[in-house]
């Protein structure tokens, strides 16, 4: 581009190139693996500019975060093959997990400059939205762009059998938060807070509730800028929250039989909690002998459903009878870890943290808060108090990856101030 129109101010044209593909990815993944299309166009991308000028893609501060992270990530993967009891299955894994480096630092280069990131955040924002209102109409109809919802959740552009919506716009909320919230002010904060608070409750997934609470409380602490406005801003978020509860409670069967199996907890007794909780007790439990068994490396990555018989209780509900296979993950970040990766790999994920945030408070003010949407992201996604999907997976595992990436790229890719001035 040649023209003189800043590239903030056209923010979906931007994504003509070189944005596009990091975008696809996101906008492929209600679709199966079709995801895996924009990963193959970052991968093609990154080798392009490799070729055409090696320094950009990897002389870079980003670049070298991006290779920390992803060493820990996959580095974990890798020692967790040493006893893996399903080898084949964890070495595939890790195979597949050498596309995250391409990506990330694809990410880095195409996301120079603070246009760049606005148009991505905004792009994003905006695919957040159009799902939501899908997933509004299907409240409101039956129906969605994939056709009629589950019996118990909404499920709308993910279509029924998938249930991933609550989780995934909750995720993606901050990006939509920011991009109303630079735009509207705190007005339209709270108009946004709304329009997804009804889906995410709808969908049914409480992991999801716990990550929509998280990334709330910190948009309302930036917002807040003091301890005491923060506490009033929770207390009246809780009663909107609460109030919502109760309205969806009293028109939706679906939200009326999550509450139910919820307030089971109330009973009392432990097979009331563990029925709550959707029978985690005695997931959890399992996973616990499972690590003790295999502290130092753990049983592999993705191998978790093949060792899972071996180490469940008689009656267990997630071995089925005459099946050699059991629950698929454990269903909680750290617990993951540690029985499929061990304490080495534990080790190795919290020395990620580490670098993360140490890369987090050197980076200039100007700099997190380009970052802010992917950091609130990102937090909310590895929260450790909620229960979690796979990161290891083909499915959750590159959406984790490419917020990773996003954030590495917001947070200290070089500034481009050409490109940022006049276009992608």
């Amino acid at each position: 581009m040649t023209d003189s129109v800043p590239l903030r101010a056209r923010p979906i044209a931007a994504l003509r190139s070189p944005l596009l593909p990091l975008w696809a990815i996101l906008a492929l993944l209600p679709f199966a693996r079709s995801a895996e299309a924009g990963v193959l166009a970052c991968i093609v991308a990154a080798a392009i500019v490799l070729a055409r000028d090696p320094r950009a893609l990897l002389a870079t501060p980003a670049a070298r975060l991006a290779l920390a992270l992803w060493a820990c990530y996959v580095l974990a993967a890798v020692l967790s093959l040493v006893a893996a009891v399903a080898p084949g299955r964890s070495a595939l894994t890790v195979l597949a997990l050498l596309r995250y480096l391409p990506l990330m630092l694809y990410a880095a280069w195409a996301l120079r400059g603070e246009g760049r990131v606005r148009a991505l955040t905004t792009a994003v924002a905006t695919l957040a939205a159009l799902w939501t209102a899908d997933a509004w109409i299907q409240a409101l109809t039956g129906w969605s762009l994939r056709g009629a919802p589950e019996p118990h959740r909404l499920t709308g552009i993910f279509g029924a059998g998938d249930p991933k919506l609550g989780q995934v716009l909750a995720v993606l909320a901050p990006f939509l938060f920011e991009t109303v919230r630079r735009r509207f002010g705190r007005r339209g904060l709270g108009l946004a807070f709304l329009f997804l608070l009804g889906p995410i409750l709808l969908a049914g997934s409480r992991a999801a509730w716990i990550t929509y609470a998280v990334v709330t409380l910190a948009f309302l602490w930036r917002e807040a800028a003091s301890p005491r406005r923060f506490l009033l801003g929770s207390a009246a978020l809780a009663v909107i929250a609460v109030s919502g509860m109760a309205v969806a409670w009293q028109t939706s069967h679906r939200f009326d039989a999550r509450m139910g199996r919820t307030l089971l907890a109330l009973s009392g007794s432990e097979q009331g909690l563990n029925a709550a909780l959707s029978y985690r007790l005695s997931l959890w439990g399992t996973t616990l002998r499972m690590i003790a068994a295999h502290p130092l490396t753990g049983v592999g990555v993705r191998g978790f459903r093949y060792a899972y018989p071996a180490y469940a209780r008689p009656g267990d509900p997630f071995v089925h009878p005459g099946s050699d296979e059991g629950a698929f993950h454990a269903h909680q970040i750290v617990l993951e870890v540690l029985s499929e990766t061990g304490t080495a790999g534990f080790a190795l994920w919290l020395a990620g943290v580490v670098a993360a945030v140490r890369a987090w408070w050197r980076a200039g003010t100007a700099a997190r808060a380009r970052a802010w949407p992917a950091t609130v992201a990102l937090g909310a996604a590895v929260f450790p108090l909620n229960t979690s999907l796979a990161f290891y997976s083909a499915w959750w595992g590159l959406l984790f990856f490419w917020l990773l990436a996003l954030w590495v790229g917001a947070l200290l890719a070089p500034a481009d101030t050409r490109e940022d001035a006049h276009g992608a």
